[in-house]
Parts: C-alpha cells; sequence; structure tokens
C-alpha cells in the first residue's frame, strides 16, 4: 500500500508542470495587449512609451520561452506573481477567493452524495417499481435543466415569494448563505450519482457471488453490505471524484447568478480584463484541488480493493 501510495503522489508532480506549461502558453498566445488594457482600464492617455514601459516592468517584453522558466522558477516559491491591474499578490488573491469556492463545492458534492447514493442504491435493489421510475425520471430532469434557469427558479420562490434564504450574497458564510447556490450546484451532480450508483448496484446484484451468498442464507441486509455495496464503492468513488472537478470548474455560473466571491467571479473577470497572471492562478488552482482530490480517490482504491494492494507489494 505504501508503494501504491508513493507511486501515486509522484505522478502527480509531472501532471501539475506539464498542466502549468499548457495553461501559460495558451494564454500568452492569446491575442490581446495587456499593457493597452490596462492603460485604458486606469484612464491614461495611449502613450506607446508608455506602454512600452508597462509591458518592461510586467515582463512581456521577455520571449514567452523565458518568461516560462521564470514563472517555473516563482511557481516552486509558490509566487504566482502580481496581478497587472490590482497589483496585487496573485497567490493572496486565491486565498482570499479559495475558501468561498471550497465550500460551495463541497456543499454541493455533499448533497450530491448524501442524496444521490442513497437514491441509486435504493431505486436499484427495487428496480422495475414505481419508486424507480420516478425516481430515475427525477435524475433525468436534474442533469437536463440548466443551473442558472434552476438558480433563478429557486431565488424567485424560495428568497422572493416565501422569503426563506437570501437571495444571493456570501454574507458572514453562513449556513442561510450557501443553500440556494450549493443546491443549484449539486442537483445535476446528485442526478448523476444516484444514475451511476443505480447502474453499478444493477450489475453486481446480477452476478454469480450474489446469488451464491444468499443461497448460503445470508440476509438481503448482508448480502448488501458485504458484497454490493463494497464492489459498487468504486465506481461511485470514480465518478465522485472525476465530477468534482467539474464541479469546481462549474461554479463559474453558480457564483456570477448568486454573486457569490470566488475563484469562477474571479478567473471570469481577470479572463475579461487580460489579467493573465491572475488567469493563470486560478484555472492552475481549480485544476491542483481537481488533481488533489483524485489523487486522495486513488489511494481510496487502495484501502477498498485489496487487489489493488497485492499488485504493489
Amino acid at each position: 500500500m505504501f508503494a501504491y501510495a508513493v507511486r501515486r503522489i509522484l505522478q502527480f508532480i509531472p501532471t501539475i508542470l506539464a498542466v502549468a506549461f499548457i495553461i501559460f502558453m495558451l494564454l500568452n498566445v492569446l491575442p490581446g495587449n495587456a499593457a493597452l488594457m490596462a492603460a485604458g482600464e486606469q484612464d491614461h492617455n495611449i502613450d506607446l512609451h508608455y506602454i512600452e514601459q508597462m509591458k518592461k516592468d510586467w515582463g512581456l517584453d521577455k520571449p514567452v520561452w523565458l518568461r516560462f522558466l521564470i514563472y517555473v522558477k516563482d511557481l516552486a516559491t509558490g509566487d504566482l506573481g502580481l496581478s497587472f491591474l490590482r497589483r496585487e499578490p496573485v497567490t493572496q488573491l486565491l486565498l482570499e477567493r479559495l475558501w468561498p469556492t471550497l465550500k460551495l463545492a463541497l456543499v454541493a458534492m455533499g448533497i450530491a452524495l448524501a442524496l444521490g447514493i442513497p437514491l441509486g442504491f435504493y431505486s436499484a435493489i427495487r428496480q422495475g417499481r414505481w419508486l424507480d421510475t420516478f425516481s430515475m425520471m427525477g435524475a433525468v430532469s436534474g442533469v437536463s435543466i440548466p443551473q442558472f434557469w434552476l438558480g433563478l427558479l429557486l431565488m424567485y420562490f424560495i428568497s422572493v415569494k416565501f422569503r426563506l434564504l437570501p437571495p444571493m450574497g456570501y454574507g458572514d458564510g453562513a449556513l442561510k448563505n450557501i443553500i440556494l447556490p450549493g443546491f443549484t450546484l449539486g442537483v445535476a451532480y446528485m442526478a448523476l450519482l444516484a444514475r451511476t450508483t443505480r447502474a453499478a448496484v444493477v450489475e453486481i446484484l446480477n452476478n454469480d457471488y450474489i446469488r451464491t451468498a444468499r443461497a448460503k442464507g445470508l440476509s438481503e441486509l448482508q448480502v448488501n453490505r458485504r458484497h454490493v455495496w463494497r464492489n459498487a464503492l468504486i465506481l461511485v468513488l470514480t465518478t465522485a471524484g472525476m465530477q468534482f472537478g467539474a464541479l469546481m470548474a462549474q461554479t463559474v455560473i453558480v457564483e456570477k447568478l448568486f454573486s457569490w466571491p470566488g475563484l469562477g467571479s474571479l478567473v471570469v473577470d481577470s479572463i475579461f480584463q487580460r489579467d493573465i497572471p491572475v488567469t493563470q492562478g486560478c484555472i492552475l488552482a481549480i485544476i491542483t484541488v481537481f488533481l488533489l482530490v483524485n489523487l486522495i480517490v486513488d489511494l481510496l482504491y487502495g484501502f477498498i480493493d485489496p487487489r489493488i494492494r497485492a499488485s504493489y507489494k
């Protein structure tokens, strides 16, 4: 198990470097002049000497390959550079915005796991009955409804019509402020987890070892706990880990809709403002969280499946 963990952790480092290279190159070959946009934002006269001086101060006059080497060197020390427009360290901006986004993503994933997995499991063991039919219809609807439309409906009925929860804003970060955006973000993933769990459990229930366990006199509870759930958990964990990255990326829509001060709204603003260091930092932070979650999922495989542990002994 230790060898498996070390190998997965060592694979994490070159992946981060490759992601950093792709992000840097894509953002630095895009058309547009960041210095010119900043000059316009600061209400300066368009002076070519001033623009050239800004490019020199920001290092934009250097070749792309040299800027990337400097970026990697600074990245190794945790320095993501300075924001072109805000003139603040990007690391500080990310730390201010990362926790609200993580909180939103964790609440949304918690809702998806708490509702989607039991619903999918119960639908599988009651397949073909009315509850199975209605729950899967609900799952399809949950995947199909656009997040912005669901968010607007919840804001209108729960906040405007019945005045149960605040319509938008972070406030003091209390639970009442995060319920609506968290539910809006988590509904689609709840539906996906329900369908994935149901498919995995139905497939396992049709295996010979399940019939053998029942023939030995094990109760349905024992069969489900010892044989069904543990085998289905690998596929469910894989889906949850992969979807957490997509969930982090899709916080952009929900954060803009609910005026949530997270990474999603920051990356949108930085893209429109051509603030390259902030955009790079936001995307790298989101991808790093996604890779960390998948690393944790990979390590959990070793605890769930003894075959993985045995292959690295």
